[in-house]
């Protein structure tokens, strides 16, 4: 069973543990606690093959990885990369044709019904169009799961289901339908829904792509807030590097079925190698590459890239560099943000005239990464 030595503790009034009314939750656990390096979810030579048409069509290829207890992690690709159909795998609603799928040591891939049905109220999902019941309140689409499980009385359902409302900021919202809501008070009923049965796995099937920046913004911090609070390992898919950016601890990039990347979200962002994870990132910055090349063509000197993390990016380097070895250096583009908890800058510089070697090494000394562009 699924976090069964974990339950008891989760009855637990976020009062004392996190802040707010009582609710059936984990304590909240240091920042440093959240991975563990031990695997829940580990596949192994899964794949799964759809018929179309009278010819087999691959949408993953045999793929074997595993993701940690308490991390947020992303799947990003474009449309038919096969991120959505390896989501739907850990929970089965998509059925393997082939490998193995463990979570938390226990082979998915072997459950009959009534161990599929046991194992799924283990694992919340959230869906990219909210799947609310437009003939239910809010309270009763929150209500759903507690209910189908039948192990669940009727207070016990409504202290629940009043707790997780107040936790996703809805609570003088519960007598209302879907359709007197907004698209981001949709996602946050499709949350406190997900989360009513205590999963141990939270599942995003491109949870913020149906909302503007503003309201995806407030979702995403909500995920995070949640992932720390309980302690809860998600699983998202995405086609935004932002989202990625903003919330994940790894990633896995995926282009025709095939993962051609992953790793932390620091390294993978910032210093992408394959093809695919390299167009994420300049889509994410908006550049056009054919339009930067153009533009460069005509910049004199040596042109890098560098990239800062963490302390470092607040640093005055530059000024320094520039007054100790005599380089020149003009700023052809650059951004100052944060990947989840950790800032960064990355600055295009055109660096002409001094010690060009000298100027290489300080920024090496100071833990600056630099590429070289010309």
């Amino acid at each position: 069973m699924i976090g069964a030595d974990s339950r008891a503790v989760r009855r637990l009034s976020l009062r004392a543990g996190c802040g707010r009314m009582p609710i059936f939750c984990r304590p909240m656990l240091p920042v440093s606690t959240l991975s563990t390096g031990s695997p829940v979810i580990e596949f192994h030579d899964v794949h799964k093959t759809y018929r179309v048409a009278s010819r087999d069509v691959m949408a993953l290829q045999p793929t074997s990885f595993r993701i940690e207890a308490g991390e947020v992690f992303g799947l990003i690709g474009h449309s038919g990369a096969g991120k959505s159909t390896l989501l739907r795998l850990i929970n089965r609603l998509e059925e393997p044709s082939g490998g193995r799928i463990l979570v938390n040591g226990e082979d998915v891939t072997a459950l009959n019904a009534d161990g599929l049905r046991r194992f799924r109220q283990r694992v919340g999902m959230i869906f990219q169009h909210f799947n609310l019941l437009m003939s239910k309140t809010v309270a009763d689409n929150v209500a759903m799961p507690l209910r189908l499980a039948g192990t669940y009385s009727k207070g016990d359902i409504e202290r629940r289901v009043a707790a997780l409302l107040d936790r996703v900021g809805l609570k003088d919202h519960a007598r209302k339908y879907p359709a007197q809501l907004s698209g981001g008070q949709k996602q946050r009923v499709g949350i406190a829904r997900a989360l009513a049965t205590e999963p141990d796995i939270l599942l995003c099937d491109e949870a913020t792509s149906a909302l503007d920046p503003q309201t995806t913004a407030q979702v995403l911090q909500l995920l995070a807030e949640i992932n720390r609070e309980l302690n809860l390992t998600i699983v998202l898919i995405t086609h935004e590097m932002d989202v990625i950016r903003r919330v994940c601890d790894r990633v896995a990039v995926m282009d025709g079925g095939v993962i051609v990347e992953q790793g932390p979200v620091t390294d993978v962002f910032l210093h992408p190698q394959h093809a695919t994870t390299q167009r994420f990132v300049l889509e994410d910055e908006a550049v056009d590459e054919g339009e930067q090349r153009d533009d460069f063509a005509h910049v004199p000197g040596r042109i890098l890239r560098l990239t800062f993390q963490g302390e470092s990016t607040y640093q005055p380097l530059l000024g320094t560099v520039a007054r100790e070895t005599g380089v020149d250096f003009s700023i052809l583009s650059g951004r100052i943000d944060r990947i989840k908890d950790t800032p960064y800058g990355q600055l295009t510089l055109a660096l002409t005239g001094g010690d060009m070697q000298a100027a290489l090494s300080r920024f090496d000394s100071a833990d600056v990464h630099v590429e070289v562009l010309r």
